[in-house]
């Protein structure tokens, strides 16, 4: 068990997309300060690292010392292992004190929260009553027609039955989910707003991408392999049709963002 989510942690750091500017410039001109930022469920970083670019200090906090161990050290970001959740003391103590947050951020994670819990405690660390909290789902992976007339079925039927309820969350985009806030200034609501991740990969990279759902973990944890022989000849074929190694693959994006108000 531990080797397996030791590998996912590896599989997460080297698979996943790097999230567009375009995505925290927007989030960042809906805050009025860029002092403190705190990415909860930050994985191997890729959103902290870019909150550093912006914002002057980011605690970075996961439950997973494992997935930690693989995200950029930076000056300014603070990494923290945290519990899955948190009293006030707790929360005082490993994140910030009341009132001292301008954005939390949470990336493909939110789905996993206890949130009535979660919302508790991000209205405690925003300042009020402009803090914003940003929280953003990436959906199904994009290449071209052929490829992905092999992953529809592998995505919606092979793998469907080992992901975890959540995760009718993300294939909803988010826009289900309970979000308590208001919209922040310049818009009339709190989203999805829609952007899109690339990033380069051949067929090796692709499957490493697949390797880190949580899904294909649980299958594994089952005895079962999801990229059997058959499937990956299927994915090569596919492929290998255009005859490039690499290609552009794109990572739809949808952003839930509000402010806390006076709450």
């Amino acid at each position: 068990m531990a080797e397996l989510f030791i590998k996912q942690a590896e599989n997460y750091a080297e698979g996943r997309p790097s999230y567009p500017p375009e995505l925290f410039e927007f989030i960042a001109s809906k805050t009025l300060c860029q002092d403190l930022a705190w990415d909860v469920g930050t994985g191997s970083g890729q959103a902290a690292q870019s909150l550093a670019g912006i914002y002057k200090n980011v605690i970075a906090t996961d439950t997973s010392p494992k997935q930690l161990s693989f995200a950029p050290k930076l000056p300014n970001i603070t990494y923290q292992q945290t519990p899955p959740t948190m009293s006030i003391a707790e929360l005082e103590s490993n994140v910030a004190p009341e009132s001292s947050v301008d954005v939390v951020t949470i990336a493909q994670a939110f789905h996993w929260f206890d949130l009535p819990n979660f919302y508790q405690q991000v209205k405690w660390v925003l300042k009020k009553p402009h803090g914003v909290i940003a929280a953003w789902c990436y959906t199904v992976p994009e290449v071209n027609d052929t490829v992905d007339s092999v992953f529809k079925p592998f995505y919606g039927i092979t793998v469907k039955p080992y992901w975890e309820p959540p995760r009718k969350l993300v294939d909803d985009k988010y826009r289900s989910i309970h979000f308590p806030f208001e919209p922040v200034d310049g818009v009339d609501h709190t989203g999805p707003f829609q952007f899109v991740a690339e990033k380069l990969m051949d067929l090796d990279h692709y499957f490493t991408y697949l390797r880190s759902w949580s899904a294909y973990q649980t299958a594994r944890e089952k005895g079962v392999e999801l990229l059997s022989d058959d499937v990956v000849e299927d994915f090569k074929r596919a492929w290998n049709e255009d005859g490039k190694d690499h290609k552009v693959v794109k990572f739809p994006i949808y952003l839930r963002i509000g402010r806390v108000g006076n709450a």
